[in-house]
């Protein structure tokens, strides 16, 4: 059985997906892969018979099968190295002597951290254009939610109190417009993901001449970027994955954070299609995918700060911080795909209740429209802002208090108290936001 990182919490913050991709299993098919085609890129140059690199690929094929290797004997293998290349090569050496394969044509010029890089970038690409679709689906719905409710009235909030009048469709656009800008930043970062292969230290020099024609081939029959250089200690591509990743969970958490409050009994704005229970209290009605996408997200950022202190590699060689890569990169991808696939689910269901949006409009009596009062009683007095703040202290309707209606007529107070007439631009931002989205937000890899 394939082997996740947590079958109990994996489905509940969303990870199920990216999990199989992540997983030891996925870890050393992604090894395999590279090894197999470090014998084909070696046969381009002449190093391997083609006759070899493809019993090398068939066997490494086979190998990766599930069940064919005991992951956890090869995990305590390879503790004595500090990564699981080395056994695996030995594993790998010896089925293929069976076939009259020598020992030469496989891991050709190659060291472990080739390997591992390599492979990393693999599962990093399967595992990314898993979360990228994720951000694309819920981007989608978000832009689908602001477009169905571009004029539905609502209240904007700032620091927590009500500010002034909005729109949903507006509100929806800050959530569509992160997760567009995030999964263009993600697929940027999947598409350079490049090949690793420096030999040694860096060098080639155990296939010089033929080191820049077999990095260029191995890059291509893993369908990686092609390397300038070796980047075995400039960890810039590993570094932008991981902060892509984390811009696209602090875009997930975004609209989760939001949708959880609008969800609360005391706003009653939103609701999603199959809200959660309680263990407890039977009338619960938890907004569960929000709230798990929020907390798979809020673990993002401290792992991207583990990679990004990490980039310190030394000289030729880390020692730790190149080990501490990879499950930090898994198990960021893990948790951005889970919050991403959750907050999906969220969006793609969300049941919008615009008529609870009209009441929480109006439980101020109309003080969100007071900057409205204000400007409207600039024109008749110099005292027009110390009037409206008085009335607002003294719990006055503002259409009521004496020191305005002094001056303006009810007819004009019922249209400036009249929140969906002071939306400003709110229409027109979602209209122009969705008319700007990118040419892509839909699929996965190309």
């Amino acid at each position: 059985m394939t082997h996740t990182r947590g079958a109990l919490f994996d489905p509940v913050f969303g990870g199920s997906a990216v999990a199989e991709e992540v997983s030891d299993h996925a870890w050393v098919v992604a090894l395999l892969e590279v090894e197999a085609a470090l014998s084909r890129a070696a046969s381009t140059v002449g190093l391997v018979t083609v006759e070899h690199a493809s019993t090398v690929t068939a066997v490494a094929t086979g190998l990766a099968g599930p069940g064919a290797l005991d992951i956890a004997d090869l995990g305590r293998r390879s503790a004595a190295g500090g990564n699981p290349v080395i056994p695996l090569v030995k594993i790998l050496r010896a089925a293929c002597a069976g076939e009259g394969v020598p020992a030469s044509a496989v891991h050709v010029g190659a060291t472990s951290q080739d390997v591992m890089d390599s492979a990393l970038m693999l599962i990093a690409r399967r595992a990314g254009h898993i979360v990228l679709a994720d951000l694309r689906a819920a981007a989608t719905s978000g832009a689908e939610l602001a477009r169905a409710h571009r004029a539905t009235p609502m209240v904007a909030r700032t620091l927590g109190q009500q500010a002034l009048p909005t729109t949903f469709g507006a509100l929806a656009v800050s959530w569509f417009t992160g997760l567009d800008d995030a999964a263009v930043q993600l697929d940027r970062a999947l598409s350079a993901l490049p090949v690793q292969f420096g030999g040694a230290a860096g060098t080639l020099a155990a296939v010089h001449p033929h080191g820049l024609d077999m990095a260029d081939a191995l890059a291509d029959e893993l369908g990686l970027a092609r390397q300038p250089a070796p980047w075995h200690t400039t960890r810039t591509p590993v570094a932008a994955l991981a902060a892509a990743l984390g811009v696209a969970a602090g875009a997930v958490a975004k609209p989760a954070t939001d949708i959880t409050a609008m969800a609360s009994t005391e706003f009653g704005e939103v609701a999603e299609d199959a809200p959660g229970g309680s263990s407890a209290m039977p009338h619960k009605q938890n907004p569960v995918a929000a709230i798990t996408a929020r907390a798979a997200a809020r673990r993002a950022p401290g792992l991207v700060s583990t990679v990004l202190s990490s980039m310190d590699h030394e000289f030729a060689r880390a020692a730790g911080a190149w080990h501490a890569e990879w499950e930090t990169v898994t198990d960021l991808l893990r948790l951005s795909g889970g919050a991403a696939h959750r907050l999906a689910s969220s969006l793609g269901g969300l049941h919008v209740h615009a008529d609870a949006m009209a009441r929480n409009l109006g439980i101020t009596g109309g003080l969100i429209l007071a900057e409205r009062v204000t400007g409207a009683l600039a024109a008749h007095t110099d005292s027009a802002r110390e009037i409206v703040t008085a009335a607002a202290a003294s719990g006055v309707p503002l259409d009521r208090a004496p020191e305005i209606i002094a001056h303006l007529s009810a007819d004009e107070l019922r249209d400036l108290l009249d929140p969906s007439n002071y939306l400003g631009h709110a229409v027109d931002l979602v209209d122009r936001a969705l008319a700007s989205r990118p040419a892509r937000t839909t699929g996965g890899p190309a």
